[in-house]
């Protein structure tokens, strides 16, 4: 029997990797097609720098089109607000956390591997600290291994916006 996986994906990811697609099929394919055809009038494609160049980005753009489709159909899209969890850290789940080694407080959403980047506090479900966190209420601790050796976070909040 052949299962096919489900790769998580929040609202808004989803909907970010539907645009994506919808601006490589409507907008990047086109240009690079009517870049390869410009390229071909100027005659010898054997010495044709630009042709080379737009047939390579053609690759590429057919190659992330391929991608996206793929994720999209095998996607579980989760919204966060209508998790019952009863208080548990889940996917989708923003977490408070406190770092017992340095007083520090920090705020994550925990996402698809697609949706992650730090810089918008969106850290990945396959991330270690990710992992330590699943399952885990407000008031428990979880302990995370990173390259500094094992840090300790105590759970503050957990939310689902």
């Amino acid at each position: 029997m052949n299962s096919i996986v489900k790769v998580p994906l929040t609202v808004l990811g989803a909907q970010q990797l539907r645009d994506e697609l919808h601006r490589l099929k409507t907008i990047e394919r086109p240009a690079v097609i009517t870049a390869i055809a410009e390229a071909r009038a100027q005659g010898d494609l054997s010495e044709n720098a630009e042709y080379d160049a737009a047939k390579e980005k053609q690759g590429f753009i057919e190659g992330r089109i391929a991608e996206l489709e793929a994720k999209l159909s095998t996607a579980q899209v989760i919204d966060p607000a209508s998790i019952e969890a009863e208080g548990r850290i889940v996917f989708g789940a923003t977490v408070e956390l406190e770092d017992m080694n340095s007083g520090d407080t920090v705020t994550y959403q925990i996402v698809g591997d697609d949706e992650a980047d730090i810089k918008l506090a969106k850290i990945s479900i396959s991330s270690p600290i990710a992992r330590a966190l699943i399952g885990k209420h407000a008031g428990d601790t979880a302990d995370v291994m990173a390259p500094s050796g094992v840090r300790q976070y105590e759970v503050l909040d957990v939310r689902y916006i």
